[in-house]
């Protein structure tokens, strides 16, 4: 059974704001090690499967709504919007705090935006010990658009980058027909939370992406293990085919390759092959694959020597 708690936050520029930490736990008495999700753009945690692997390892699960997103959106909030990435660290300042009141060992499993948020926020409390590895599933780590939008984008450093307008991008269900039960996928979530077509993209919010990426790509010192898992095959489509469901469709990977080892000096990026975006919302054969190299990393660099890996 999950468990819920709010997390009351100070108020922002378009007021109050929240974060909440569901939780459950691998037995009656808990676990020593635990590890929090954190969810990429247009996303909250759903995935259940994700939960279960960890559980049944004897790892406890938590994970984080982040403000203005899923169980977090109040509201008043415009979906999504921040002006820096570091809003998010407050809320993930406290969930570590709260899961490190009873567990010695914490690592951060995220997706997309929520890789990249959580390398940055890594970055900044290394020497600390809060975290013990860092499980990056898709980051979101340089964007997918072609040379002249990203110049664009790059841009936005001026005033233009305060506008809280949405930037007139076309809007595909692509991604979200090959996940959903409803249309093509294996997956049930609640499409008020996850829109098939996504969230709007305003111009502060990809000003904010685009500073996060740049200091990524000048080089991080996270001082963790650090896990990279993409697909080995990328593609930019409009409308559903069926070839979507075995690419990524949201970001290059090869891209994610390539600037994965600016996030620290030990870094283990692996290629899932036929991977969707999010590579466990991907088919069983490619799912199989990451949760398998998940575990390998886990007991090769996080819980090593540990009688009790999972």
């Amino acid at each position: 059974m999950y468990e819920s708690t709010v997390l009351q936050l100070p108020p922002d520029y378009e007021g109050e704001v929240v974060a909440t930490l569901v939780s459950r736990r691998a037995g009656s008495s808990g676990s020593s090690r635990a590890v929090l999700y954190l969810h990429g753009f247009t996303d909250y945690f759903f995935q259940d499967h994700l939960a279960e692997h960890y559980l049944e390892r004897g790892i406890d699960f938590y994970a984080l709504d982040l403000r203005k997103y899923g169980r977090s959106l109040l509201p008043h909030q415009t979906r999504g919007m921040v002006r820096s990435i570091t809003e998010y660290f407050p809320e993930i300042d406290e969930a570590v705090r709260v899961i490190r009141e009873d567990h010695d060992s914490v690592t951060i499993n995220a997706h997309s935006t929520g890789g990249l948020v959580a390398a940055l926020w890594a970055d900044r409390v290394r020497g600390k010990g809060l975290v013990q590895g860092l499980a990056l599933n898709s980051p979101f780590l340089d964007l997918n658009v072609p040379t002249p939008l990203r110049l664009a984008a790059d841009l936005l450093k001026t005033p233009l980058s305060y506008s809280s307008r949405a930037l007139p991008v076309g809007i595909s269900t692509a991604y979200g027909d090959s996940l959903h039960r409803s249309r093509h996928g294996e997956w049930d979530y609640d499409l008020e939370l996850k829109p098939l077509g996504g969230f709007s993209v305003h111009a502060t919010w990809l000003a904010a992406i685009r500073r996060a990426q740049r200091r990524l790509h000048a080089g991080l010192s996270v001082d963790v293990p650090v896990l990279v898992m993409a697909s080995t095959k990328g593609m930019r489509v409009k409308d559903f085919v069926p070839e979507v469901q075995s690419a990524d469709i949201v970001l290059d990977p090869h891209q994610i390759a390539r600037w994965a080892t600016a996030i620290g000096p030990h870094v283990t990026c692996v290629r899932i092959t036929d991977a969707v975006h999010d590579v466990v919302l991907s088919s069983g054969p490619a799912r199989k694959q990451a949760f398998t190299e998940l575990d390998r990393w886990l007991n090769a660099y996080v819980y090593q020597g540990n009688e009790n890996r999972p």
